[in-house]
Order: structure tokens, then C-alpha cells, then sequence
């Protein structure tokens, strides 16, 4: 409990660290912010009165000082206001509400297929070393090598627009029911996950490899432990002995499960923009375009929480998991 309560005090200043970069970097960026909102609202014939109740409302005041913007913010950030975006002239809450299932649902499952899949491959190859399943290690560290922009280039040419396989581009097809509220349907299903197979296997591709080699490399080493050799001149049963070492070559898995999210959540946000998938990143890549600083705001702010969240469940599970952790606290 110990080691948890100090790490949760460690995310919390991390949080608030990011709450502040949050801030000002978008503000760092060139170009005027309020001028943006003039382009996109498309009109000469504003008043002085008017121009300055835009900046109000968009929190966009220039004769206001940093330090009250950036009170202000965090005033507005504590009642769950992200602000209004500056592009679309709605709130940027909404916008992430429709936009954040897409992402999640592909980030989510992108990372679950190739944890999963890399680790169990990852066994089998360190279980059976030197064997003819250690010709995956090539082909996975080749995918693992290209970035994952020309990776998801590369999936679109071939099995997208050559082969025809997947479509590629958009979340769903065009006339389907996107609006949860009105419940799901097999048609509409069946069509979001034809268009998240190619995003989702560009994430696992290309973060396949580390599970695989890691996971293959730990189970070589724990294999040839004491109590591991022990248990098989016992005569413990073959896959009970693997199990026994998988339990302990895993715990390093969960650590870098942890610092990989951010990496994924990174090529997930390139790959949403190659596809054209509504989420996050497509989202994110239209605000940077139109100096949209308050959908920017809350667009890192989301990413980086999840981040943060999903590094502290990684390590309270390797808390519970592990029994020397608790000991040391």
C-alpha cells in the first residue's frame, strides 16, 4: 500500500506538470490564435465590442496577463470545461466524446492483440530455443524497424487499394449509422471493423516485436534458474514448469507494457491521420492546421492522462504481482 500511495503522489505532480506544459506550449506555437477565429468565422464587419467578446469566450483575451489566463484555465479545467473550439465553434468536451471511442477502440485493441500475441510467441520461442520458431524474430524486428507512417503506407497500397482487401480510409462507411445513441447494429459493426483492421494492424506490427524478443529473452533466462531445473528433476509436468517460469518472465513484460502505451498512443495518432480514422489523432493534425488551441489543449491533455493512467495501473499490477515490491516498501 505504501508503494502505491507514493506513486500515486508521483502521477499527481506528474499531472499537474503536464497540466501546465498543457498550457503554454500551445501558446509557443506561431500565429494568432484570436486571428484564426476570424478566418474561420469568415467576416470583416466585427466591432471592437464584438472582437472582444470572442476572445472572451474563447479565452483568447491578449490585454489579460499569463498568469490570469493560466489561473483561469485551471479554474475552467476543475468544472470539466476544456473550452470551445475555435474551428468548429462548439465545445471541445463533445468533440473528444464522439472522437475518443474511435481512438480507444483502436488503440485498445491494437496493443491487447499484440501484448497477447507477442508474449505467448515470445514464450513458445524462449521455451524452444534455437528452433525454427526463431525465424519470427527477423520478420517481426522488419516491421518493428519501419516507421509507422511508410508502415501504414505500405498496408494501404497493398492490401487496401491493390488487393482490395480492407477499405482504406474513414471510420465506417459513409451512410451508416454512427450515432451510439441510436444502439448498434450489425451493418454498422460489421463496417467499423472492416475500416479499423488496417489501422489496428498497423499498431501490431509494429509493436509486435519488443514483446517478442523481451518476453523470449526473459524466458531464456529464467528457464535455466535453480528452482526451475529443480522442478523439472522433480518431475513436474513439462507445461507446468513453463508456467512457473512464464509467471516470473513476465513481470518486466508488464513494466514495459507500461512505457510502450505512449509509444502506441504516438504511431496510433500517424496512423489515424494516413487512414483518415476519426479519432483522436485525425483530430489533432485538422487543430494544429487551424490554430485550433483549445481542441490542442484538450487533445494532449486527454492523451497524456492516459498515459499517466495506464503507466500507474501497469505498476500497481506489478505491485500485486510481485511480492519483492511489496517487501521493499
Amino acid at each position: 500500500m505504501t508503494t502505491i500511495l507514493r506513486r500515486l503522489g508521483f502521477y499527481a505532480i506528474a499531472a499537474y506538470a503536464a497540466v501546465t506544459l498543457n498550457f503554454f506550449l500551445p501558446r509557443m506555437l506561431p500565429g494568432d490564435a484570436l486571428q484564426a477565429v476570424l478566418a474561420n468565422i469568415r467576416t470583416s464587419n466585427i466591432t471592437p465590442a464584438q472582437l472582444k467578446a470572442l476572445a472572451a469566450q474563447y479565452g483568447l483575451n491578449s490585454k489579460e496577463s499569463l498568469l490570469s489566463q493560466y489561473f483561469g484555465y485551471l479554474g475552467h479545467l476543475f468544472h470539466g470545461d476544456l473550452g470551445t473550439s475555435t474551428s468548429k465553434s462548439v465545445s471541445v468536451s463533445s468533440v473528444l466524446g464522439n472522437d475518443l471511442p474511435w481512438t480507444i477502440g483502436l488503440v485498445g485493441s491494437a496493443t491487447v492483440v499484440a501484448f497477447l500475441l507477442g508474449t505467448l510467441l515470445g514464450i513458445v520461442v524462449g521455451w524452444r530455443r534455437s528452433g525454427f520458431l526463431d525465424a519470427l524474430l527477423p520478420v517481426a524486428t522488419f516491421f518493428q524497424a519501419i516507421p509507422y507512417f511508410i508502415l501504414a503506407f505500405l498496408l494501404l497500397l497493398t492490401a487496401g487499394f491493390y488487393w482490395k482487401l480492407f477499405p482504406f480510409a474513414g471510420g465506417y462507411e459513409t451512410g451508416r449509422n454512427s450515432d451510439l445513441t441510436q444502439g448498434w447494429n450489425t451493418p454498422f459493426v460489421t463496417s467499423v471493423i472492416e475500416h479499423g483492421t488496417l489501422p489496428a494492424a498497423t499498431v501490431a506490427l509494429a509493436s509486435i516485436a519488443g514483446w517478442i524478443i523481451g518476453m523470449r529473452n526473459m524466458m531464456i533466462t529464467t528457464m535455466d534458474e535453480d528452482y526451475v531445473l529443480v522442478a523439472a528433476a522433480k518431475g513436474l509436468p513439462q507445461w507446468k514448469v513453463v508456467t512457473v517460469a512464464a509467471r516470473n518472465a513476465i513481470l518486466p513484460s508488464i513494466s514495459n507494457f507500461a512505457l510502450s502505451i505512449s509509444l502506441v498512443v504516438t504511431g496510433s495518432i500517424v496512423t489515424e491521420i494516413v487512414f483518415s480514422y476519426p479519432g483522436v489523432g485525425y483530430e489533432i493534425y485538422n487543430a494544429v492546421l487551424n490554430t485550433d488551441y483549445p481542441m490542442m489543449q484538450g487533445i494532449l491533455l486527454v492523451v497524456t492522462f492516459t498515459v499517466l493512467g495506464a503507466n500507474l495501473l501497469a505498476d500497481i499490477a506489478y505491485v500485486i504481482l510481485d511480492p519483492r515490491a511489496r517487501k521493499e516498501a
